[in-house]
């Protein structure tokens, strides 16, 4: 373990000088070489905080020298930046660096780097080592800001290396940003998380819940404001938590931090993600309510709806008092889209805990479910746990909680019909269809029939009809 002092060094932007100076270089004479630009491709896999981190990557790239790509054919610098929350998504990222092979035989100059919460398991990383000899480099969540020292280090001793340790993780502000969008931002407020749920091995991942300092957060909340970005999404395993191991003197709450963002100067909105039912208040129920900019959409992961599965899953509330917290949240703002998660397939999970799972799903009425089939991940206590459920009683279940959710969405849409409400659009107009694609601050997908170009522009519409892939309207 290092000393303080050490961590101190490691943890700065300043820590990263040399190394950025040192591959700067490098790749000048690399151009000079291949006389012409090169370029670097970044792809997410999993969750949008992925997406955040993604976007620095890609920053600091930028920064080094490279130039951005979206065709990774023509790539000098490949990263993809994993998942570990599902196997499915674990499984693809393989699948994908499995056919990087040939563009490494074709051009020897290339690099390759693993990143994120996949390679931050030992098995996995293991994994890369000895199956995929061809990747230059992986990277843990807790190596964000070091990407320069990390490039360099492959660079100048042409070794692959590997940066999964245990140096705590830590926040780094004034890492290069290069965002997707030039009209949604994503905004990390925290990092990390500590409640342990059984299933999820976000905290071996990412670490112990770090919040930003609020002063940082509304920071880079007016940068993009300032640059005209209309749609601000707060980012954190659990939103909820914010502000908790914040020095005293610089500590609020997540309320108050969403209030604040709020009430600057701007016309945007602000959204959050993800909120854990055990910690929604009713003060941040009473700030979305009474705030316009925050926008009327309440994600609240569910993930069962039967006391003894979610006893089981560690989530630390009752069906009771997520029955309670739903229809608080609708009581105060009507209207609001309310989305969640829910998993199929817990070990130990009979047909009665189905069932009432279902019948949490009828008694509230989600707009949407991501729902998810139930796979076991390394090192949580979940992955221990006995009474394992058969992959085709688990697929039955899937299928039955699609089927319910279909009808519950159908029903929400068909009331929009004949409603005007405010959207964003976030598409050009597409000459040839003569239709926009927008978002409602329920984030409820909206195709406008209108020839005019409005990308960016907020806009009322009159929903005209309602289909299971969306909501169809005509510009006012």
């Amino acid at each position: 373990m290092k000393n303080n002092l050490d961590l101190e060094e490691i943890n700065s932007i300043e820590s990263q000088n040399k190394y950025i100076q040192r591959v700067k270089a490098i790749l000048h004479e690399r151009r000079l070489f291949k006389k012409e630009p090169l370029y670097a491709y970044i792809a997410t896999f999993g969750c949008q905080q992925n997406e955040a981190d993604s976007e620095r990557l890609m920053g600091t790239a930028i920064m080094l020298g490279y130039e951005k790509t979206y065709d990774m054919q023509k790539a000098d610098l490949i990263i993809f930046n994993t998942c570990a929350v599902r196997e499915h998504a674990e499984l693809k990222a393989l699948s994908k660096t499995g056919q990087l092979k040939h563009l490494k035989e074709k051009n020897p100059m290339l690099l390759i780097g693993l990143w994120g919460c996949m390679v931050s398991q030992q098995h996995r990383k293991e994994d890369i080592k000895h199956k995929y000899p061809y990747v230059d480099f992986v990277a843990g969540t807790n190596m964000l800001h070091r990407l320069p020292e990390i490039i360099c280090d492959v660079l100048v001793h042409s070794r692959r290396r590997y940066y999964v340790d245990d140096t705590p993780a830590a926040i780094v502000e004034g890492v290069a940003v290069e965002r997707d969008s030039d009209l949604k931002a994503w905004l990390s407020i925290m990092y990390g998380c500590d409640n342990f749920c059984t299933y999820c091995v976000v905290p071996f991942v990412r670490g112990r819940e770090r919040s930003r300092l609020p002063c940082d957060v509304i920071s880079e909340a007016k940068q993009v404001i300032d640059k005209g970005y209309k749609e601000i999404t707060l980012l954190g395993q659990n939103v909820n938590s914010y502000g908790k191991n914040l020095p005293p003197h610089q500590r609020i709450n997540f309320a108050k931090l969403l209030d604040n963002i709020c009430s600057l100067d701007g016309e945007f909105w602000v959204r959050f993600m993800t909120s854990h039912p055990k910690d929604a208040s009713d003060e941040l129920i009473e700030i979305m309510a009474q705030n316009p900019k925050a926008a009327k959409h309440f994600h609240l992961p569910m993930q069962a709806g039967s006391n003894q599965i979610l006893s089981q899953m560690n989530r630390r509330y009752t069906r009771e008092s997520f029955l309670e917290l739903a229809a608080k949240i609708k009581e105060k703002m009507p209207g609001i889209t309310l989305t969640t998660d829910i998993i199929c397939g817990f070990p130990g999970e009979t047909d009665k805990d189905f069932c009432d799972t279902l019948d949490m799903v009828e008694k509230i009425e989600f707009d949407s479910i991501y729902s998810f089939i139930y796979s076991p991940r390394v090192g949580t206590k979940a992955a221990q746990m006995e009474d394992l459920i058969p992959h085709e009683e688990k697929t039955k279940r899937f299928a039955a909680l699609a089927e319910l959710q279909g009808k519950i969405s159908d029903k929400i849409n068909n009331s929009y019909v004949g409603k005007t409400i405010t959207v964003l659009a976030d598409s050009h107009c597409d000459k040839q269809s003569g239709i926009v694609t927008a978002r409602s601050e329920g984030n409820k997908i909206i195709r406008i029939e209108t020839d005019k170009e409005i990308y960016g522009r907020f806009v009322k519409v009159k929903i005209e009809r309602a289909e299971s892939r969306g909501l169809f309207a005509k510009l006012i």
